[in-house]
């Protein structure tokens, strides 16, 4: 079994941390995102990955190689954007000879791959769609469906309203090769709105649905929310410290929440519940720090206060400092004393912020 997994987004959504990185490598419980996809395809058997890449797409081929938990890595390079289905016809002399999973890279579910697989390969469809329900469709492709899990209409991000359904397209395929031909070369395609609508009318195109964990990382909160539900899976019980890190008794880390490698956790100061710090992260006295995210090398000082906020790598937070709700706080940017970021204020990498920002907007 093969995949391609598609990397070719700009995460515009998460800036200003996606001007530093791609989104795949934004670190989830202090591992890129991109690593647990990977871990969970393995796990379904997929010999071999195609990662459809576009931007920062150097970045993304020295951080995996040529292999990853034991499977072949591919790199296919778009020159320009493709849109879903332009990767898989540009992929196209790798996937021809069998099905193939297609995945959108920003994904993190707890869709069983190999259910889906499985389910696929005995209802002879030409596609399947894992489909998920959630509360508001508007922002996704949403599918009706039969009673035999034929998809009767697919209809790609409808208005407030108008919604068959509250199924949505989960961003993850399994396809036969006869798909590809569907797809013109060399220029951009939506696979959604341009192939899956004909497979429909031909009565091939199937879904499957499944519960549990299902998030689009786009959002900063989106984001927040995939740490979390990592957190709960492996840190439930108790805390997960990485090597050489530095806890000092007078501390305190509460669980679900990691600590990354040489991390020092001075006196007084309290992490999580819910709570990511990265390699090489320092924070001092009486510093709390609750449902966030801290990339690695970040200085939080003295007495500083975050919440539910982002801290993009090697940033510096000075003393007192208060970071609200959904805050991002980017690579490299120094947060100077006694100053507050409330919620939704963003600060572009590198930007020193002397005084308090009250109201949210992009510091640049």
């Amino acid at each position: 079994m093969k995949a391609l997994v598609l990397a070719g987004g700009f995460g515009t959504r998460l800036r200003p941390l996606s001007c530093t990185r791609p989104k795949l490598l934004f670190p989830v419980a202090n591992r890129p995102l991109l690593d647990w996809t990977l871990e969970k395809l393995t796990k379904a058997g997929v010999e071999e990955v195609v990662l459809a890449v576009n931007y920062m797409a150097d970045v993304l081929e020295r951080s995996f190689g040529s292999s990853r938990f034991g499977m072949k890595m591919r790199y296919s390079r778009e020159t320009k954007p493709l849109g879903t289905g332009g990767p898989m016809k540009l992929a196209e002399s790798v996937l021809k000879d069998d099905s193939f999973l297609a995945l959108n890279g920003d994904i993190l579910s707890d869709l069983d791959l190999r259910k889906l697989i499985e389910t696929h390969r005995k209802s002879g469809a030409t596609a399947t769609i894992a489909l998920h329900e959630v509360e508001d469709p508007s922002r996704y492709g949403v599918v009706e469906l039969d009673s035999k899990n034929h998809v009767g209409r697919f209809i790609e991000k409808p208005k407030p309203g108008e919604t068959p359904s509250r199924l949505v397209n989960a961003g993850v395929y399994i396809l036969e090769p006869p798909v590809l031909e569907l797809i013109q070369p060399e220029r951009k395609v939506s696979v959604e709105r341009e192939v899956f609508p004909i497979l429909a009318s031909e009565g091939t195109l199937r879904g499957y649905v499944f519960d549990g964990l299902w998030t689009d990382i786009g959002k900063p909160n989106d984001y927040i929310q995939a740490n979390r539900h990592i957190l709960d899976q492996i840190a439930r019980n108790r805390p997960v410290i990485g090597k050489n890190a530095t806890i000092h008794n007078g501390s305190r880390v509460i669980s679900p929440s990691v600590i990354g490698e040489n991390a020092t956790i001075s006196d007084e100061a309290c992490i999580g519940p819910y709570a990511v710090v990265g390699d090489d992260v320092t924070v001092r006295k009486g510093a709390k720090i609750e449902n966030s995210v801290v990339f690695p090398s970040a200085w939080i000082d003295n007495f500083t206060s975050i919440r539910g906020a982002i801290i993009g790598e090697g940033a510096i937070v000075g003393q007192w400092v208060k970071i609200e709700s959904q805050a991002i706080v980017g690579d490299h940017a120094v947060i100077y004393d006694n100053v507050t970021l409330t919620q939704g204020v963003s600060v572009c990498p590198s930007k020193e912020v002397e005084e308090s920002v009250l109201e949210p907007k992009q510091v640049m």
